[in-house]
């Protein structure tokens, strides 16, 4: 069966011996994501702590961990060179990919992984959450915040302003 296969799939590792250190987060796993989060999906300085740039080299703001109190925000001023060789640690070489998926989540097998997943742990697939009453939000994507846009005016196509619209334009509509 799938059962007996998966089970012979793990025999190979049930013989190494591992070592596992874990033990439960202080503020519980939202403070592990939380902390998790802030380090994926950014830059290794976030412009807001930037404070000055000019011929004393790069001024900005750190965290102390070794003080408390208001004496944890510090500044520091380091020469342009070496800024930037210090941030430059924190760029991947090429080829690298700071987030893969693997196993169960893997690219072209991941919707086959699941399912035999599901399968083999007897799980029925859960229901998608959408609600078939409520219609998809079309509008588009910020640029910037990636939050839904608000349409304020359109343009009939047959029409498109290449100017100053003048005054006898009639193909506006306004939305509220």
């Amino acid at each position: 069966t799938e059962r007996r296969a998966f089970l012979r799939h793990l025999a190979p590792v049930r013989g190494k011996r591992w070592v596992v250190y874990a033990k439960a987060p202080f503020a519980g796993p939202e403070a592990v994501l939380a902390y998790l989060s802030r380090y994926t999906h950014r830059v290794a300085i976030s412009n807001r702590r930037l404070i000055a740039f000019d011929q004393d080299g790069v001024t900005f703001r750190y965290k102390d961990y070794r003080r408390d109190g208001v004496d944890r925000q510090q500044v520091m001023t380091l020469a342009a060179d070496e800024f930037i060789r210090r941030f430059l640690l924190h760029v991947l070489p090429r080829g690298f990919h700071r987030i893969r998926h693997y196993g169960l989540l893997a690219g072209s097998a991941r919707k086959a992984s699941l399912a035999l997943a599901r399968e083999l742990l007897d799980v029925t697939e859960l229901p998608s959450p959408g609600d078939p009453d409520v219609p998809e939000d079309f509008r588009p994507p910020c640029p910037c915040c990636g939050g839904r846009m608000i349409i304020i005016e359109t343009f009939e196509r047959w029409r498109q302003p290449r100017g100053p619209p003048d005054a006898t334009a009639t193909n506006r509509k306004t939305t509220p």
